[in-house]
Order: C-alpha cells, then structure tokens, then sequence
C-alpha cells in the first residue's frame, strides 16, 4: 500500500500496519476499561455519600439494603467466635487484620461486624486481644460486603477453632460452615462500624480500590499512547520522493 501525499509517499509495510493496528486495538481497550472503572467507581462514591443521609433499623427479616446504607441494629456479640481477616494492609503501608465478630440480632439472624482494623505483633502466632462484652446493645454502621481480594487465588483451607480464627478473606459460605448459621440477615452480610461506635479499632471506612479520577488519568494515558502511536506510525512511514 503506498499513498502519494504531495512531495512525499506514505508506503507502510504490511506487517508493520497490522502491528500498529493490534498495539491501537489494545491501547483503546484499556482506555476504555479505564473509563468504566471510573463510572463504577463514581457510583461505589455516590452510593457511600448517600447512604449516610438516612438510617435503616435492620432485623433477621430486613430486605437486602444498598451498600454503604447507614443502619441500626439490636442484639448481641458472639464474643467467643471471632475471625481475623488476615493480609488486610493499613493506609500508612502497615500489616494488620480486620476484626470481624459475629452478632445475634434479636429476633433471630445473624450479620458479622467489622469492627475495624489492628495490626500484627511481633510475631503471627501470637493473636491480638480483640476481646469485646456480649451485653445486649444497639450498634451503628454501614451495609456492606466481606473483605475480598482483588483477585482470588486457588481454594482457601477450612476455617477452624481457636478463636479468633484466622481468615483469608472469607466467604459467607465459610462462615456459615465455620459457625453452623444458615440463618443470615438478608439485609447485608457485613456492618462497618461507625467511628464513634465503642468497642472499635482503627476505622477509616471509604469505596474500595482507586478513586474515579485516577481511573479517569489512566484513560486518558491509554487515549495519549493511542494518539502517540499513530503519529509515530505516519511519520515513520511517510518519506520524501528522490527526484532524479
């Protein structure tokens, strides 16, 4: 393929074209995955802002609520069957786990609590005292998931006694196994406990992963190599006619 363009010939190589066309294909592609991470990562900021602006009295019948509603429950800790969500990593770089504690609402049905993040001692085998009280008491949170990986790796082992058992990043299949409940809030598997609950730890609850501008600046990294390559592409291949 050859194009005359005034005193110059723009003559690519096959090869070379359909390189510079895969290398394009791909650099938009990422560009666009970009641009919807950053959509689902706007609404993950909206449904967290919104969510606050009313509170949810959720029972062992509640319907499912949104993610990050604000809620109200009634009942108790299970003080004596606590899990340590292990591999969780603090914002200032620190290994830690999350505390998640099991709570029998009244009425029936159950929900864990994440009652927010401790660091790991000197050594793993020496467990962190996350001792709480099982007296009847109404706590604050917001509706969330269990703590998940980015991506998941093989089949996690069993979750098991003693307490607090460690975990990486359980299923409510796990926990179900591991406590023998069936009967779980339909309402949300998970409350992040508010930061002026008692009987927290480290709370700085915010949308998982990067934000919506980043994602936006990656997309449009991706939409500059894109422009970068095609312009290298011509000029490369665009050359002076010799006269003779």
């Amino acid at each position: 393929m050859s194009l005359h363009i005034g005193s110059r010939i723009f003559a690519p190589s096959p090869w070379l074209t359909l390189a510079m066309l895969a290398a394009l294909a791909l650099f938009l592609s990422l560009a666009r995955w970009q641009l919807r991470r950053a959509d689902d990562k706007q609404a993950l900021a909206d449904a967290f802002t919104t969510g606050a602006g009313s509170t949810v009295i959720v029972t062992g019948s509640t319907a499912a609520q949104p993610r990050y509603q604000h809620i109200e429950v009634h009942g108790r800790y299970d003080t004596d069957r606590q899990v340590l969500v292990d591999n969780i990593v603090s914002a200032d770089g620190r290994a830690g786990y999350y505390v998640l504690t099991p709570f029998a609402l009244d009425g029936g049905g159950w929900l864990m609590v994440n009652r927010g993040w401790v660091p790991v001692g000197r050594s793993r085998k020496v467990k962190p005292d996350v001792t709480v009280g099982a007296d009847q008491r109404v706590v604050h949170g917001r509706a969330d998931h269990l703590p998940a990986p980015g991506i998941r790796m093989g089949t996690a082992a069993p979750l098991s006694a003693p307490y607090p058992a460690l975990a990486n990043f359980p299923t409510l299949a796990d926990l179900s196994s591991l406590y023998g409940i069936a009967d779980w809030s339909p309402a949300t598997p998970v409350l992040l406990l508010d930061q002026g609950e008692a009987d927290g730890y480290l709370r700085a609850w915010s949308p998982p992963g990067l934000s919506p501008l980043r994602h936006l600046g990656y997309a449009v990294q991706w939409f500059g190599l894109a422009l970068a390559l095609i312009v290298i592409y011509v000029v490369t291949n665009l050359k002076r006619v010799a006269h003779a």
